[in-house]
Parts: C-alpha cells; structure tokens; sequence
C-alpha cells in the first residue's frame, strides 16, 4: 500500500511499486469518466517555488480531472517565504489545508525537508539539478507504452547529463530493471555525475561514455534528449558554447533503428530540429498527456484512493 506515502526520489518505491502505479495510470487512460469523482473532497497544495508549465499544469490538471481541487502558489513572493518563514514551517502550516503537496524548489532538498515536516504526504516535482521523480513516472508509461517491457534496453541519455534531473532520475531508476544498459552522451563539462554512475554500477548494469551521438545512436532502443540548462550555469559565455553541442536532426534519424523511440522532458530550446516531430519514432508529445495520466494515478495511491478499479467494479 502506498497510502500516505511520500516520493522524494525514484528509489522511494519498489519496482513492484512501481509498476502498480503504471498499472493503475493505464486503466485511468482506457477509462478516464470512472475516475473523474476519486478525488472529490480532496485538495492539492501546489508549491511552485521555480518556474514550470508542463509539471504544474499536469498536476494542476490530474487533480482537477479526478474531482479534486487545487490551492498554491507558482511564485514565491507571493507566499510566506518573501516573510522568511522557514521550508519546515511551511509544511507544518500548508499541510494544515491540503491532503497531498507537490513541491518544485531550486535547492536540492528541500521536498525531503518539507517531508519530515508534513502532515500530508509529499510529492518531490522537481529539487534543483538532483531529483524529478514523477517525470520518471511519466518516462516509465511512456516506455511501457511503446516497448514490450521495462527489462533488456539499451538507453541513450544524451545533452546536459551534469544538471539534468529528469536524466539523474529516469537512469536511477531503470537501473534497477532486469538486463538494462546505458549509453551517456555529452560534452566532457556535461557528464554524467559520478554519484549517479555509482548508482548504475552499484545495480551491475553497464554503462558507457561518449561524445559522439551519431555512433551511439544506431545501437539504441531509447534516445532520451535533454536541453542545456541555461538557469544552472553560472558563466554565460559556458552556456552559449555548449547549448547546441548536440541537435537531433532527421539526418541523424535515418541513423536509428526503426523501433527506436526519441523521449524529451520539454521545454526544448534547439536540441531536437523541428522537423523530426513528423517522425513517427517522436514520442516527446505524447509524454505530456501520460504526465497527467500518471500522477492522477499517483495521486490517488498516496491518498489511498485506488481501492475500486474499474475491473473490480464490473
């Protein structure tokens, strides 16, 4: 049971865990109307303290779609904190209100903080360069959507591999998937973080480190792109010479697999030309929407929602 749980991080739940939660999300996309009143009573506390569209849409969106409602705030000055009350005291207060929070913070963290001092279970959107875990999720379903399993891939994770937290999560996370192997593709001052190379190495998967994209590419199942992250960087001439080191083009597509699926957070910037979003390999879109899908279905696990499906309730 995951009911009042909190997720700061991937490894929070087990693969068993995991894969129930994905469960759950692919019975709310068959049969979105049966769950539209699951929430109802219930209220999200939505904790912005960093710009976002998609994740605070998409959470905004999934309580919205389950029958609940949403308070908070997606700019800190507007709340306590311009006050100086403290993140612990925040949690205290907030959970006061709501029966859930999500919390987005630059400082790497602060969810797990704002966790031990809740009353309510807490969902980490997002900690600095560290964790993402529900774009994890949402990387899961997408996969799971597209492949035939989670087990036995080999994934490209190709750009900023040094702040990216959506990157820093999902190969957290698949390493702990039966027969999975990674390939890191980026520029030398964009590596992969060697905490995060531990992690995968620590789960006896291999891993291996390139700069080269268009050798890579022909061998993978996944291609998981990622923009430079022009808010992490303190030089702005660094970023400038690194922000279009790599450009996925349909020239390099013509270099894949055919099966081979290209994934994207989003925003992008100019990482993946425009033109491939015709190619039916392009699933980056299509991530958005099993962003909702998958945190209603968390959503409703954490507040012990789930208890009929729509299976049970034939």
């Amino acid at each position: 049971m995951l009911k009042n749980r909190n997720l700061i991080a991937p490894n929070d739940f087990t693969n068993q865990e995991l894969n129930e939660i994905l469960l759950l999300a692919r019975e709310i996309v068959n049969r979105p109307d049966f769950f539209c009143k699951k929430a109802e009573g219930k209220i999200l506390a939505s904790l912005f303290y960093e710009p976002s569209t998609r994740t605070k849409f998409s959470f905004d969106t999934a309580m919205l779609r389950l029958g609940g409602q949403v308070i908070g705030f997606s700019d800190p000055l507007t709340s306590s904190t311009a006050k100086g009350e403290t993140v612990a005291d925040s949690a205290k207060t907030i959970s006061k209100y709501a029966d859930i929070i999500v919390v987005r913070h630059p400082k790497e963290g602060t969810a797990l903080l704002m966790s031990k001092y809740a009353e309510c279970p807490v969902i980490n959107a997002g900690d600095g360069g560290h964790q993402h875990p529900t774009q994890t999720l949402t990387d899961l379903l997408t996969i799971a959507s597209n492949k035939s399993s989670l087990c036995n891939l080999k994934i490209g994770v190709c750009g900023d591999l040094k702040f990216g937290r959506t990157i820093h999560s999902l190969v957290t996370c698949l390493s702990g998937f039966e027969g999975n192997s990674f390939v890191f593709i980026s520029p030398e001052e964009l590596r992969m973080p060697s905490y995060i190379k531990e992690k995968v190495a620590e789960k006896g998967k291999s891993f291996i480190e390139t700069n080269d994209l268009e050798a890579a590419i022909g061998d993978l199942d996944i291609l998981y792109m990622s923009r430079v992250q022009r808010e992490r960087f303190v030089s702005e001439e660094e970023y400038l010479r690194l922000k279009d080191y790599f450009i996925l083009t349909a020239d390099k597509m013509a270099l894949a697999r055919k099966d081979m699926i290209v994934m994207h957070p989003l925003p992008r910037v100019n990482e993946i030309a425009t033109e491939v979003d015709a190619d039916p390999r392009a699933k980056y879109f299509d991530q958005v929407k099993f962003g909702m899908y998958v945190r209603m279905a968390l959503i409703m696990k954490l507040l012990g929602l789930d208890e009929s499906t729509p299976e049970e309730d034939k």
